[in-house]
């Protein structure tokens, strides 16, 4: 009987030492990886970084029947400033070539304000959504300024979605064509992305 409890004794130490050594490794673990924790690329399935170029016309139609811009939010009425405040949310097409009737590669969606009191100095936020080819359903997301009456605009990609995850780079922007009259624009892209 003596062993029998002495056995029961040595067992429950040893389990009590494990459970506790377990306890003690999971709270230090716990506390370096806090909530987050470093990841291999390749488990993430991302092999070699490379780059891509695009070329693209953002086609920005104003008015007629089917606009893609519509203001959402108007300057307010006591600044001269040249529309300072004035927000448009876009859905403009992404064409191959810069006529309107060319092929449509994607969709320009997002928003441009007027962000400048001084120039014509826009805010642009905007995901260019692909749908056409192996790029259809991925997206890049450009945020950047856009002082449109210079010759050529800069503005940083910050990220994107499907083929184009962990996406970084810029693109240029050209205006092809301005229609004084009606506002619509026809703007060539060159899109810089680095991408796996």
């Amino acid at each position: 009987m003596a062993n029998s409890i002495l056995h029961s004794a040595v067992l429950f130490t040893i389990f009590s030492i494990f459970i506790s050594q377990f306890l003690i490794a999971s709270t230090i673990a716990g506390e370096q990886h806090g909530f987050g924790r470093s990841l291999s690329r390749s488990k993430l399935g991302l092999k070699k970084e490379k780059l891509t170029h695009f070329r693209l016309y953002w086609q920005d139609v104003l008015g007629g029947p089917k606009p893609t811009s519509v203001m959402i939010v108007k300057p307010p009425k006591s600044t001269s400033n040249g529309g300072f405040g004035q927000v448009a949310m876009i859905d403009d097409a992404l064409t191959m070539g810069p006529e309107l009737n060319s092929k449509l590669v994607g969709r320009a969606q997002g928003l441009y304000a007027l962000a400048s009191q001084s120039e014509i100095g826009l805010l642009m936020v905007m995901n260019f959504a692909f749908m056409e080819g192996k790029y259809n359903g991925s997206t890049i997301s450009i945020m950047g300024r856009n002082t449109v009456f210079s010759q050529v605009r800069e503005m940083p990609i910050i990220g994107g979605s499907g083929l184009f995850r962990f996406a970084r780079g810029y693109v240029q922007a050209r205006t092809h064509m301005f229609d004084i009259k009606t506002g619509d624009a026809t703007v060539e892209y060159n899109v810089y992305v680095l991408h796996y």
